[in-house]
């Protein structure tokens, strides 16, 4: 009896590690799947992001100046 329990935490010990691993796996393909994403895209991410900011601030200019008339 003491043997099968024994087994049975071996056992469960393993599946642990294993999961541990295939979850370590799957966060390094994602982090690096995003850098080279990031990378790629970078530029133009940043053109977007400089192009909206410049957007609001115009936006926002305009409202104060039809706030103050």
């Amino acid at each position: 009896m003491r043997n099968i329990f024994m087994k049975k935490i071996s056992k469960n010990k393993k599946s642990k590690g294993q999961s541990l691993v295939e979850y370590g796996l799957i966060l390094a393909l994602v982090s690096v799947v995003a850098i080279t994403v990031l990378q790629t895209m970078g530029g133009q991410i940043k053109t977007t992001v400089n192009n909206l900011t410049t957007k609001l601030q115009q936006a926002n200019q305009l409202s104060q100046s039809a706030g103050n008339t």
